[in-house]
């Protein structure tokens, strides 16, 4: 994610507290011991998760969410706050990519990058916003380069080492406001508070819509990859 990253709109998805319940739900089970979140942002996943690991470092390379992170979790010693981009040479059980990947233009020698950081048997869990036809001025406003899909990622996969991988879509819900939004409103910004909190007011039929749909398309992509 670039430094001079302005984040205007994390605010107001930071306080999506049913999607981000929903999203801890489906990945809970592969955070363990020695975890590293690229792009935290200001916190706002580290706040579902931050008891499940034993130890969280953190790499943000803006500067204002930075200080935002050291002053919000000053008091957890587990976690260590990096300023920068990350890389190293720490090995980590798991790596965390939520909502970051689309900031970075060179996607695949992150992934790379990534796999190389990750313990045998680790997960790298990486989630992105689904389908490139979703693609709005949203998206270019806030810096993301695409969207993907699971053939997207399966290209970006190609030739890589390692064990298993798993994809969801996920948020039907999120799929549909974001496709009327893109086809009917020329000024997405109008109401966008009031938006944000509708989608994430109705995240829970979204979950049963998940479900009977066998996770066939969503808002959301989650890409699960075991070393």
């Amino acid at each position: 994610m670039p430094k001079n990253y302005k984040g205007w709109e994390l605010e107001l998805f930071d306080n999506s507290k049913n999607f981000r319940i929903y999203q801890l739900k489906l990945i809970r089970k592969y955070l363990k011991g020695h975890l590293a979140e690229v792009g935290p942002g200001n916190g706002a996943n580290l706040n579902y998760y931050i008891e499940i690991p034993s130890k969280i470092d953190l790499f943000e390379p803006s500067k204002k969410h930075y200080l935002n992170l050291k002053k919000n979790f000053k008091n957890y010693k587990k976690i260590k706050f990096c300023n920068k981009f990350f890389g190293g040479k720490k090995k980590y059980n798991t790596i965390l990519y939520l909502d970051v990947i689309e900031h970075i233009k060179e996607d695949k020698k992150e992934v790379i990058k990534a796999l190389s950081l990750l313990k045998k048997n680790g997960n790298l869990i990486i989630n992105v916003p689904a389908f490139s036809y979703l693609y709005s001025k949203f998206d270019k406003d806030v810096g993301h380069y695409r969207r993907y899909s699971k053939e997207d990622f399966k290209k970006i996969l190609e030739d890589l080492n390692f064990k298993k991988v798993n994809f969801i879509y996920y948020d039907t819900i999120g799929f549909c406001l974001s496709f009327l939004s893109k086809v009917l409103m020329s000024n997405y910004k109008e109401n966008f508070e009031k938006k944000i909190k509708l989608w994430n007011s109705m995240i829970w039929l979204s979950k049963i819509i998940d479900f009977i749909s066998f996770r066939f398309f969503g808002k959301s992509l989650l890409i699960i990859i075991e070393k």
